[in-house]
């Protein structure tokens, strides 16, 4: 893994008026692996960029970094848990721009010497690679044409893959051999590949998922500040739909005081929108991720509706702010979250969601030829 210089693929941003440049992080807090950690506040790194723009000297701002990843495999088998129901991922991406607030993956960031905080959402991993690893690996006799999740860590839709392209470059291998596969994303930057998603759809190879949080715009701007729109999402829905290209929604992660109430209102619109399936899942905090989240929580919302976030996060947490159990991380327990799961049984059955939805199939998979050279068999 080296360093790259921007050229291409980076943009500068400009500074807006709060902290850490239109970023959700607000904090950059020291890794958790490190002994010596070095805490840095969002509004900070705004204060320097200002001085240098108020100066005779050079300006300058904080940038996207990009590290090329020169992995040598590229799926990745994941241990199968009680809410983890994939056996393969493969992840074009590490860290993400979309820069969500409340999102699991931030803790990854820190086994590659990074933090979970802005550096999460400005020193991304990428791997050009990955589409000729991915050929190699599907052509190979030991694979199995299981589902892969593209990807499950972070989002494949980011800004960057404007640029890299690397998530279409895997999808053409993939639609060319009839590999399932589905994705999750927030972003209507999907529909540039539609022609892929429907090709894969036709073999019923292919499902898109779409996350959606809230349906209020100014709220879902703080908490995924680059990724797109309520309104954009429920578009990208409709124009997937239209295309055949089966859709889920996933109403994550359920914020409780925050988001909980909106949920009847997100099932009816997804619903009218053309999504099959619906399925939801709590607020998830862990490590560091409970003072990134505070920190925004404080910064973003009124103190008296801050407070009582935290109070409904840890009454469906058993009193603290997360549960690692892999039964409950992503339910949570206690009252609230029962009201939650029977809101949503209601809904989903009153707008007709989760309607039967025929597994993938690995019917048209034929392995992929490498330099020309076909399988003997």
């Amino acid at each position: 893994m080296f360093g790259v210089d921007e050229g291409d693929f980076s943009f500068r941003d400009a500074l807006p008026n709060g902290p850490a440049h239109r970023r959700a992080a607000g904090i950059n807090p020291g890794n958790r692996f490190e002994t010596v950690r070095l805490h840095v506040l969002g509004e900070e790194l705004d204060r320097q960029w200002v001085e240098r723009e108020n100066s005779d000297g050079p300006t300058g701002r904080v940038e996207r970094q990009v590290f090329l990843d020169r992995t040598q495999t590229i799926i990745n088998r994941v241990s199968k848990t009680a809410d983890v129901p994939f056996d393969w991922t493969l992840n074009p991406y590490r860290g993400c721009e979309h820069g969500c607030i409340y999102c699991f993956a931030r803790p990854y960031h820190e086994y590659l010497g990074f933090n979970c905080g802005l550096d999460f959402e400005t020193k991304l991993l990428a791997k050009p690679v990955e589409a000729a690893l991915l050929k190699r690996e599907l052509s190979s006799p030991s694979w199995n044409p299981e589902p892969i999740v593209l990807s499950a860590i972070t989002d494949i839709y980011q800004p960057i893959e404007h640029k890299m392209r690397i998530a279409r470059a895997c999808l053409e291998v993939m639609a060319d051999c009839g590999q399932p596969v589905t994705t999750m994303t927030k972003s209507a930057l999907v529909l540039r590949d539609v022609d892929l998603w429907s090709r894969l759809a036709k073999m019923n190879a292919g499902r898109v998922t779409i996350t959606l949080v809230t349906l209020d715009a100014e709220l879902a701007q703080k908490l995924e500040p680059r990724a797109s729109s309520p309104a954009g999402r429920l578009r990208t829905i409709r124009e997937l739909t239209a295309a055949g290209i089966p859709v889920t929604v996933n109403v994550a992660p359920i914020i409780p005081g925050l988001t909980d109430t909106e949920l009847p209102q997100i099932l009816q619109a997804v619903a009218e929108a053309g999504a099959l399936r619906a399925a939801w899942v709590l607020l998830r905090l862990p490590y560091q991720l409970k003072d990134l989240f505070l920190d925004w929580l404080a910064r973003s919302v009124h103190p008296d509706r801050a407070r009582k976030v935290e109070s409904l996060i840890r009454q469906a947490r058993g009193g603290k702010l997360y549960e690692a159990s892999y039964e409950s991380r992503g339910r949570g327990r206690g009252p609230l979250v029962d009201q939650i799961a029977q809101s949503f049984d209601v809904f989903t059955r009153k707008y007709g969601l989760n309607r039967d939805i025929r597994p993938l199939s690995t019917a048209h998979f034929r392995r992929p030829e490498l330099n020309g050279q076909m399988a003997l068999f």
